[in-house]
């Protein structure tokens, strides 16, 4: 599988690829690809090599220097063909839409809706009856807000996600989402979802697993036995909610650790350095993808990555964990838009786009909070001129 990559490739990259299928057979897996007819087959191999390489530039950076890099590659690739394998046949025919459409989301015929299931219809199953509605007003994207479970009390209005692959119960089920999705793609209109990827609720069951001491999830998350390193960061991060919230640290006496919390004390931070967490997160965009879903809104992506002596955003290492994650989709699930939630000046989001090597590579829609914040101020003050 040399032709992967092009031959100016790092020889360590070509090693990288070529050993694909021995990992396959020394695990005794199925070979994923092979349920698939040829023409599928061969729609698969031709992404992963149009974008095999935007993939590996985007964890060089982050992963390059560990002895597992070629192990993790390898894993990724399995899992971007078991992901593509599993695709139901009315995702596949939009990917290759999307294939031949890649603006398909600048177009001057989108319009989104924004709302809170449970405040619009209810539950997931209600959507259905206000469908007509939403084609009246001409939405062709639909961003339902604090779909998946999200931990139990305080949950920071729904981004304290217990189970990124679990709806909450309060609205449906995994097949309620699929079913809205199928329903409103049919009809023209894109479903977008929140995917928190700075932290998780310390219900999930990662928190819960390095909790109980397994060391395995505890590199899922920073934890610090004194205040020695807490206290270094602290000297140059800012405090996102320093009433509510004070400090970016939290005390777990049931670990006898600090656990970096940069939003609430139940929200850990992710240990993006981990590339099991790269995998992991792959992993469940797959699984959603594949329930219909088209949009990812990336939450508090500027935070990912933790470099003492900054205020640890907008980090470089972001930006390459971000074009990753955008290569990935291309090659299993390319319909899939990422939509950066970065809430960063002007000057700081045009990275969340791609520049330099970068360049186009990163996001495909990402938010303009500048923007946002005069909209809102006009409305506020019924004054257009903020416009």
């Amino acid at each position: 599988v040399r032709h992967l990559l092009p031959e100016q490739a790092p020889a360590q990259e070509i090693r990288v690829v070529g050993r694909i299928d021995s990992e396959v057979r020394r695990t005794g897996r199925e070979r994923p690809l092979q349920p698939l007819d040829p023409r599928d087959r061969q729609i698969f191999l031709l992404r992963l090599e149009r974008w095999f390489q935007n993939l590996v530039d985007g964890l060089r950076p982050v992963y390059g220097r560990r002895p597992d890099f070629r192990e993790t590659v390898v894993t990724l690739a399995r899992d971007l063909a078991d992901a593509f394998a599993a695709r139901p046949e009315g995702l596949k025919e939009l990917d290759l839409e999307r294939d031949l459409t890649p603006d398909w989301f600048q177009r001057e015929s989108m319009l989104g809706y924004v709302f809170y299931v449970d405040r619009f219809a209810g539950d997931l199953r209600g959507i259905h009856g206000r469908i007509d509605y939403l084609e009246e007003l001409g939405a062709t994207y639909l961003h339902l807000m604090s779909t998946l479970r999200p931990r139990e009390g305080e949950n920071d209005g729904g981004y304290a996600v217990a189970d990124y692959r679990e709806v909450d119960p309060r609205l449906g089920d995994r097949e309620d989402l699929r079913e809205v999705c199928t329903v409103l793609r049919e009809r023209g209109v894109s479903v977008c979802v929140d995917l928190v990827l700075n932290h998780c609720s310390d219900q999930h069951d990662w928190a819960r697993r390095a909790s109980a001491g397994e060391t395995r999830f505890q590199d899922y998350f920073y934890l610090y036995e004194d205040r020695a390193t807490p206290d270094a960061y602290e000297r140059t991060l800012p405090e996102v909610f320093p009433d509510l919230a004070p400090g970016n640290f939290t005390w777990r006496p049931e670990m006898e650790r600090w656990v970096w919390t940069t939003f609430h004390d139940y929200q850990w931070d992710l240990n993006w350095a981990n590339p099991q967490v790269f995998l992991e997160v792959v992993r469940i965009m797959m699984d959603l993808a594949n329930l219909g879903v088209e949009v990812f809104r990336l939450d508090a992506v500027a935070f990912l990555w933790k470099r003492p002596g900054t205020d640890c955003q907008n980090q470089p290492e972001v930006h390459d964990l971000l074009q990753a994650l955008r290569a990935c989709s291309k090659i299993a699930t390319p319909a899939v838009a990422h939509k950066a939630e970065a809430i960063v000046s002007p000057d700081d989001l045009i990275h969340y786009f791609g520049t330099g090597r970068r360049y186009g590579k990163v996001s495909n829609i990402a938010y303009h909070n500048s923007l946002m914040v005069q909209f809102w101020s006009a409305l506020a003050s019924r004054d257009t001129r903020l416009m």
